[in-house]
């Protein structure tokens, strides 16, 4: 969600803050801002609504310099999008704020602080972070201190990076419950809420952890922890590259990203396959004996990742034996749990990041879970730290909000875990090196889906006029048919629902008529036939039909349908290969809407708040 970037250097900070900023557009926002101490007891502070660029323009009519300050892009929760609510937020010229989560005692803390003689001037629940500081400040507290005190009256989740305009040597950050990185350079040092904000300057991080406060100068970092004892945090290196999040020769971020679809998945595969069988040191050293000690599985996502969730549910329940619970992250904590013994529960989050699903991990640390698993993206994330095993996916970034390489790095880990469980409950070997066999093609295989690109750019013209759509799917495809319907509704804002084909007759046929696309997936598998007759069903109300179906279905084009021929595909990897189509509709159809693709209204990348 919002975007933190601040730092304290020995040259003027403003175009590096500009640049991490822009660097972090994808995780979606309403304003932007920036604040910076031109000299001491100076502070100049510029804040936009609308995108970067807006900020940007502005401040080429009112230059930000200075060596020391905070940025911010801020995506609503607590008062409607407007310049007043941008952050950073300053109290009385004397201390700057910027910060991420949400407090959740801010109304209490609000009608004291007003009582007291403060005036607000936003409708945020960041304002009494900014008022409760300069308190502290007024009291004589240096800025370390005064940070820690404040900190200590909130509740909910925080990352704060804050600048006493009366102290020009040091900035201050904290986190609980929301990110926050230390990028490392030469004479200066750097905050942001994510890496890619601060890879044109630096790729050594120290990663906060919850309850870390640091204090931050041009040639030092000094860390607390929770407890106000002196820590030291490992340096980390990262891998990734400025030029590693550029569009390079795509239009768009969301294009790139499908099409790096069969390099995310070999990145995946690389070094967790043998020859005939998926190495169960991929999740950890201890995965083999806690699989092997296992009697049930709960996967626990949100968003499209719970879709995965969805389809990973019929490979292990197939090919293990084990039964498999799948939970809404945002929902899984407010209701009574019933953990069978032996349950592994199994967390899925692109970001790991995601706040319901952190919430929900920490929830099933005490409910007596045999292990806790992450499936992630990002390696120095909350939810891998605080899991028992982990598989990272490498996808690599993923900036356009709407999910495509990750959502297929997530399937092809859940599949690889498959294999690893079903192996330590039986999977015969010949049925597991099919597997292996399965997913070392799957690269070359999406690449043969990715060549339909072209017709169905074409296709995607037919929808443009469209108010709603429904996807149809069965089995292991409705799943992918749920993923569909997100992807369109997600960037191009038409309505699109999904549904088992066979539920048409229970209700969704009353909506199927002339103006009503219906898209099914139909891969060549034993729900062919009962699928064709549901789809009989939509075509006899007049519904116009667009099937993408394997090579090997013997489904004739007529008078309102549509057929596009997918390569042949085996049944278990069929819902990756499936998916490739529905997100290229998506994006196409959204073009040509002229909808803003990478960067939807109201949504934002890392869901970061609950």
């Amino acid at each position: 969600m919002c975007g933190i970037v601040g730092g304290i250097s020995q040259r003027e900070v403003a175009a590096i803050f500009l640049e991490g900023l822009r660097r972090l557009e994808y995780r979606g926002y309403d304003s932007a801002g920036m604040a910076v101490l031109a000299a001491p007891g100076e502070l100049r502070r510029v804040r936009t609504l609308g995108k970067v660029q807006c900020l940007a323009d502005e401040m080429a009519r009112n230059p930000l310099p200075g060596r020391l300050g905070i940025a911010h892009t801020r995506w609503a929760t607590h008062g409607e999008p407007a310049e007043r609510n941008a952050h950073p937020h300053v109290c009385r010229d004397r201390c700057a704020v910027v910060h991420n989560g949400i407090i959740e005692n801010h109304q209490r803390l609000r009608e004291e602080q007003a009582a007291a003689g403060h005036i607000f001037t936003s409708d945020t629940d960041t304002e009494v972070i900014a008022h409760a500081l300069h308190d502290r400040l007024e009291a004589g507290r240096a800025l370390p201190e005064a940070v820690g005190d404040t900190i200590r009256s909130l509740e909910g989740a925080y990352a704060l990076g804050v600048l006493d305009t009366r102290d020009p040597d040091r900035l201050v950050a904290a986190r609980y419950g929301s990110p926050l990185v230390i990028g490392l350079g030469f004479g200066e040092n750097f905050i942001a809420s994510d890496v890619f904000a601060l890879l044109a300057v630096t790729q050594r991080f120290i990663f906060l952890e919850d309850g870390d406060l640091a204090e931050i100068t041009r040639d030092a970092v000094r860390i607390w922890n929770a407890a106000g004892e002196s820590v030291e945090r490992p340096v980390k290196t990262s891998g990734l590259y400025a030029d590693t999040v550029e569009r390079g020769p795509y239009r768009h971020y969301m294009l790139k990203e499908i099409f790096e679809q069969p390099r995310a998945i070999g990145d995946t595969l690389e070094g967790r396959l043998s020859r005939n069988h998926v190495l169960p040191q991929a999740f950890g050293t201890e995965a083999e004996r806690i699989f092997q000690g296992i009697q049930a599985i709960t996967l626990v996502a949100c968003g499209t990742s719970f879709h995965a969730a969805l389809v990973a549910r019929y490979w292990i329940e197939s090919l293990t034996g084990l039964p498999c619970n799948v939970e809404v992250a945002s929902e899984y904590r407010y209701r009574k749990q019933v953990v069978l013994a032996g349950t592994l529960f199994v967390t899925i989050s692109q970001s790991g990041e995601t706040a319901d699903t952190l919430a929900a991990l920490r929830m099933a640390r005490q409910l007596g879970y045999a292990a806790t698993l992450a499936i992630c993206n990002v390696p120095e994330s909350s939810l891998v730290r605080e899991s028992d095993l982990v598989f990272l996916t490498h996808a690599g970034p993923e900036i356009g909000v709407a999910s495509t390489k990750a959502f297929t790095a997530q399937l092809t880990a859940l599949l690889l875990l498959t294999t690893v469980i079903g192996r330590c409950h039986g999977l015969d070997r010949g049925s597991e090196e099919q597997c292996v066999d399965l997913l070392r093609g799957l690269p070359g295989k999406i690449r043969e889906v990715l060549a339909l690109d072209g017709t169905i750019g074409t296709l995607s013209e037919r929808f443009v006029e469209k108010r709603h759509t429904l996807f149809l799917g069965r089995g292991d495809q409705y799943p992918i048919a749920l993923e569909g319907a997100l992807k369109l509704k997600e960037i191009s804002y038409i309505h699109a629902e999904a549904y088992p084909a066979g539920e048409l007759k229970h209700g969704p046929l009353a909506l199927i008529d002339e103006d009503m696309p219906v898209v099914a997936v139909a891969p060549n598998d034993k729900l062919l036939e009962k699928l064709k007759s549901n789809l009989e069903e939509v075509r006899a109300r007049g519904g116009e039909l667009f099937v993408f179906a394997d090579d090997r279905v013997a489904m004739a084009e007529a008078r309102g349908t549509t057929v596009v021929r997918l390569p042949r595909i085996d049944g278990l990897v069929s819902p990756l290969l499936f998916t490739i189509p529905l997100q290229l509709l998506a994006y196409h159809v959204a073009v040509l809407k002229g909808t803003d693709v990478d960067q939807p209204r109201n949504l934002a990348k890392s869901v970061t708040v609950e």
